[in-house]
C-alpha cells in the first residue's frame, strides 16, 4: 500500500537535494543515476529536462542558470516550499552560482571565497604559496611582453595557463621566447561562452617534469577523503589535451604518504572544508606537485572509472557532502579502469559517418562505446577541437591494466568514421 508506515518513513528520511544544471546526458548521467534513489532531487535548468525526468521529482527552468541573483532568488522560493537539504553542481561553469545558493541558504559549502580560490587559478597559487604548499612557480601576466619577462624567471620550457579555465583548455608549453610568442594568443584568447572574465587573463608557470595524476575526494568539515585516484593521458604536444585516464584500484600511489599529506596540505591551504574536490598534481622527481584544485567532482568520465574499479560511489559521496553527512565510501572491488577519446585528423572535417563496427570481436573487457558527434557534424583535431573536438570514447574495466589498454586498442580498431575537409572558397580577385 502507498500510505505503509514503512514507506512513508523512507520518504521523510531521504534528503532534499537541489542541483544546479546537469551537463552532458553522456558524461554524467551516472552521477544521478546514483543519487536518485536516496535522495529527492529538484533540478533548476534552462530549458525543460527530458532525460533527467528518469532521475528528478520537481524542477525549475529559470532564463539562465549563470545567474547567481536569479538563482538564489529561485532557491529561497524553493526552500520556503520544500526545504532544501543541500545544493549540488558538477558544471565547472556554475560552481561559483551554486556556492551562492548554499552560503544564501546556509547549507554546507555555502562559502563563495572558498570556491573562488578554486575556480580562480592565481587564487589558488597564492594560497598554496603562502603555506608552502609545493606547486610549480607561477606568474600573473598581462601581456607579452611580460609573460616575456616571467618566463625567463621561471625558465624554460615554461606553461602558458589561462586563469579561468578548466580541463587544460589553453594549456601550452613553450621552449623558447619565439614560442611563446607564437602561443600567447592561444592561452590569452581561449575561453567558452560560459567562463568568467579576468582583466589579467594568463599565468606563466614554472614547468613541472613528471606524469599527472588528478585525485577526487570528499571533504567533510575539513576532513578529505580520497575516493578515486587515476593517470592522465596527455597528447597533441605541445599542447595538454588529456585523450584518456586510467584507475588501478591497486595503484601504489593510493598508499603514498607523502602524496596525501600534500592533498591535505592543498585543501588546508585554500581552506575548503565541504564539499567534493578534483585536485590535479604532476609526480615529478623532486615529489608531488599541486597543478590545481578544482572545486566539483571530475570530469571525463573519471569518477566514473573510479566506481567502476572500486565500487565506492562519487555521486553518493558528493551528495552526502552537500547535505553535511559524512561520505561512506566503502571499497568492494579491486580492479581496474580505462578511458579513451578519440579524434579526426583535420581541421574543419565534415564527418560523413561515424559509428562502431558491429563486425568486431571486441574483448569482455569493453565497458562503454559512446559516439559523441553524428554525420554532418564539423569537428578539428587539439588545439582547435579541444575537449569539444571529439567524436567519441570508450571505456574497458578489467582486473589489471594492461588489460584495459589491449581492450582499449580493440575498441579504437572498432571506431570507424569519414569526412571530408573544408576549404574556403577562393577569394575574389580585387578589382
Amino acid at each position: 500500500m502507498s500510505d505503509s508506515p514503512e514507506l512513508i518513513i523512507e520518504e521523510v528520511e531521504r534528503p532534499h537535494l537541489l542541483v544546479v544544471a546537469t551537463g552532458m546526458r553522456l558524461f554524467r548521467e551516472y552521477i544521478l543515476s546514483s543519487i536518485a534513489p536516496q535522495y529527492r532531487i529538484h533540478m533548476f535548468l534552462h530549458a525543460e529536462p527530458s532525460w533527467e525526468k528518469d532521475y528528478i521529482e520537481g524542477w525549475t527552468v529559470l532564463e539562465s542558470t549563470l545567474d547567481a541573483e536569479a538563482l538564489v532568488v529561485a532557491a529561497k522560493k524553493l526552500n520556503a516550499e520544500q526545504p532544501i537539504d543541500g545544493v549540488l553542481c558538477w558544471d565547472e561553469a556554475r560552481i561559483l552560482q551554486t556556492a551562492h545558493i548554499a552560503e544564501a541558504l546556509g547549507l554546507p559549502g555555502g562559502d563563495v571565497a572558498m570556491i573562488d580560490r578554486c575556480r580562480d587559478k592565481h587564487l589558488t597559487r597564492t594560497a598554496l604559496a603562502e603555506k608552502g604548499v609545493p606547486q610549480p612557480e607561477s606568474i600573473l601576466v598581462d601581456t607579452v611582453e611580460d609573460a616575456l619577462v616571467a618566463a625567463e624567471k621561471v625558465g624554460y620550457p615554461a606553461i602558458l595557463k589561462p586563469r579561468a579555465m578548466a580541463a587544460s583548455l589553453g594549456v601550452v608549453k613553450v621552449n623558447s621566447p619565439e614560442e611563446l610568442k607564437e602561443n600567447w594568443a592561444f592561452a590569452h584568447d581561449t575561453t567558452v561562452p560560459e567562463a568568467p572574465e579576468y582583466d589579467v587573463k594568463v599565468l606563466v608557470e614554472e614547468f613541472a617534469d613528471g606524469y599527472e595524476i588528478s585525485i577526487d575526494a570528499a571533504v567533510f568539515h575539513g576532513q578529505v577523503t580520497p575516493f578515486c585516484l587515476a593517470r592522465k593521458e596527455i597528447g597533441y604536444p605541445p599542447y595538454a589535451e588529456e585523450i584518456g585516464h586510467f584507475v588501478d584500484a591497486h595503484d601504489p600511489l593510493l598508499v603514498d604518504e607523502h602524496l596525501m599529506q600534500v592533498l591535505v596540505d592543498a585543501h588546508a591551504a585554500i581552506a575548503f572544508t565541504d564539499g567534493v574536490t578534483h585536485t590535479e598534481i604532476m609526480m615529478t622527481a623532486d615529489g608531488p606537485k599541486v597543478i590545481e584544485i578544482n572545486g566539483r567532482i571530475g570530469g571525463d568520465m573519471i569518477p566514473y572509472l573510479g566506481l567502476q574499479a572500486t565500487g565506492a560511489d562519487p555521486g553518493l559521496a558528493a551528495a552526502a557532502v552537500a547535505c553535511g553527512r559524512a561520505p561512506e565510501l566503502v571499497p568492494d572491488r579491486t580492479v581496474a579502469g580505462g578511458v579513451r577519446f578519440f579524434y579526426v585528423d583535420e581541421n574543419d572535417t565534415v564527418l560523413d559517418g561515424v559509428e562502431w563496427d558491429e563486425s568486431a570481436e571486441l574483448p569482455a573487457t569493453i565497458d562503454k562505446l559512446v559516439l559523441l558527434m553524428e554525420a554532418g557534424q564539423t569537428t578539428s583535431p587539439p588545439p582547435e577541437g579541444t575537449l569539444w573536438g571529439r567524436i567519441a570514447y570508450a571505456t574497458a574495466v578489467a582486473p589489471t591494466l594492461d588489460e584495459c589498454r589491449a581492450g582499449l586498442d580493440a575498441a579504437e580498431k572498432a571506431l570507424r568514421w569519414s569526412g571530408h575537409v573544408v576549404t574556403e572558397p577562393p577569394k575574389e580577385p580585387a578589382s
